[in-house]
């Protein structure tokens, strides 16, 4: 059974480079009927933020990615981690160094200035003397002094690393007995059987130290994916004004989860020229084998185009509820289904569509200079009141169509043009020139209110 996991460090809000790899993960596990574990990998107590931490799991509800199981926290292993470390000294496969942080510092001077790769030297892994007095002791494994390690990763293929240049004896637990990342991660992706570890290319150089505690403890290696980053359209690493904030942010901006979903799973993979994607038809094409080998490159309009895709695709009723927390409430509006079948064709984002449904739901409280210099013919005044009368003493007025039809009338009794009545009606209706047709506001915002917005711009024509 595939068994993946997501597991960030509480120390930052979860970003978008952090849930592309959790969507990856819990694809391939639910596409294999395996399971996805969340783990929050809190162990470094002096970076963590609790609120950071319900960040994450609050993002996880809203993007929709279920995960099997609780949510692990590493804090609370800590007796778990301190076993197995026992266990490594015991065995003499790890021990304790007493080496101060200013001997430490002077042999990295030194190595540095002899233009050698700073690293520990070892000089406590076999000691048996006497240990230095008011010194509390780091734990360090014995990481082997030669040779090379191999990585077979499922995106770079095989990779193997010289010993010489990339290891020592690394620490697993600090001076305070707290455990470091690359033997919690070890241990925990062991016990958990997490077995395909898909995670971000930065992670890439932490695998060697991680297969050495692998070895120790005689735990088996998971397969590992690891995924190229995600680039600016400069091809530089994102930055918040690239996209690379907090995930919630994305719901703040109005965003829908499933085209945040599709966007995601495009960076970086593909199944031929497809670019919507439905959630089960991510679930059966995705493969981590075809994951590109290169970066991806964040494209902002393309994350707009899915969500406009998203927004025009949802059922009005569902629509109306999503524009709730962004101040239009058309839960009890009987024309929501006019105006949003109208307005949802226009927008890109929930924000966008929210502040459309204001506008049109707003009389305007000023006239565009410009829309009414351009608009306001001599014969304005004429051509609206003719057709407010028409407005007022018609019956049935519901549909788009009966407006219409009502402008028709006054365009063919006063022998005009239909642009002598749409731009002041539209002017009247929205203070500007733009917006949806004016047939579509005035069903809208039915008898009454398209009156009462004529009368408003008569007002200002004496």
């Amino acid at each position: 059974m595939v068994v993946t996991r997501f597991a960030p460090s509480p120390t930052g809000y979860l970003h978008i480079g952090g849930l592309r790899t959790a969507l990856f993960s819990w694809l391939w596990a639910r596409r294999n009927g395996g399971k996805f574990v969340l783990r929050i990998e809190d162990t470094d107590q002096s970076r963590n933020n609790e609120d950071a931490a319900q960040a994450i799991v609050d993002a996880f509800e809203w993007i929709g990615l279920e995960h099997d199981g609780e949510i692990l926290y590493q804090s609370r292993r800590t007796g778990v981690y301190q076993m197995y470390i026992e266990q490594l000294l015991q065995e003499g496969k790890a021990y304790k160094c007493y080496m101060s942080k200013e001997e430490l510092d002077a042999l990295r001077e030194a190595q540095t200035a002899r233009k050698e790769r700073p690293r520990y030297d070892g000089r406590y892994r076999d000691f048996t003397g006497t240990p230095p007095e008011g010194v509390a002791p780091v734990i360090r494994i014995k990481a082997p002094t030669e040779g090379t390690i191999t990585v077979f990763d499922g995106i770079k293929g095989e990779v193997t690393f010289n010993v010489d240049d990339i290891l020592d004896d690394f620490i697993i637990a600090r001076a305070d007995g707290s455990p470091t990342y690359n033997f919690v991660v070890a241990v925990d992706d062991a016990l958990m059987g997490i077995n395909e570890v898909i995670r971000g290319d930065d992670h890439f150089s932490n695998t060697p130290k991680q297969l050495v505690v692998y070895e120790a403890l005689g735990f088996k290696a998971p397969a590992f994916y690891h995924v190229p980053m995600i680039h600016n359209s400069e091809g530089k690493k994102l930055s918040k004004r690239d996209g690379a904030t907090d995930v919630m942010e994305y719901k703040r901006q109005g965003y829908r989860p499933e085209a945040l979903l599709n966007f995601l799973v495009r960076l970086g993979w593909s199944h031929g020229d497809q670019e919507i994607f439905s959630i089960d038809e991510m679930k059966r094409l995705f493969d981590p084998n075809n994951i590109n080998k290169s970066a991806s490159i964040y494209n902002t309009e393309k994350l707009d185009w899915l969500n406009a895709h998203y927004i025009k695709n949802l059922a009005n009723e569902a629509l109306a509820r999503e524009l709730t927390p962004f101040g239009v409430d058309l839960n009890a509006h009987d024309k929501k289904e006019i105006l949003l079948d109208a307005l949802k064709e226009r927008a890109k984002t929930l924000v966008e569509l929210a502040e459309m449904v204001k506008e049109v739901l707003t009389a305007p409280a000023a006239y565009d200079e410009k829309a009414f210099k351009k608009a306001v013919k001599p014969d304005s005044r004429a051509v609206l009141e003719a057709f407010a009368a028409k407005v007022e003493a018609a019956d049935g007025l519901h549909l788009p169509t009966d407006y219409h039809a009502l402008m028709e009338t006054v365009v063919s009794e006063m022998e005009i043009g239909f642009g002598k009545i749409g731009m002041p009606l539209r002017l009247a209706l929205m203070g500007k020139l733009s917006g949806p047709g004016v047939d579509t506001i005035m069903a809208a915002i039915g008898r009454e209110e398209t009156l009462a917005r004529i009368a408003g711009l008569t007002a200002q024509l004496d």
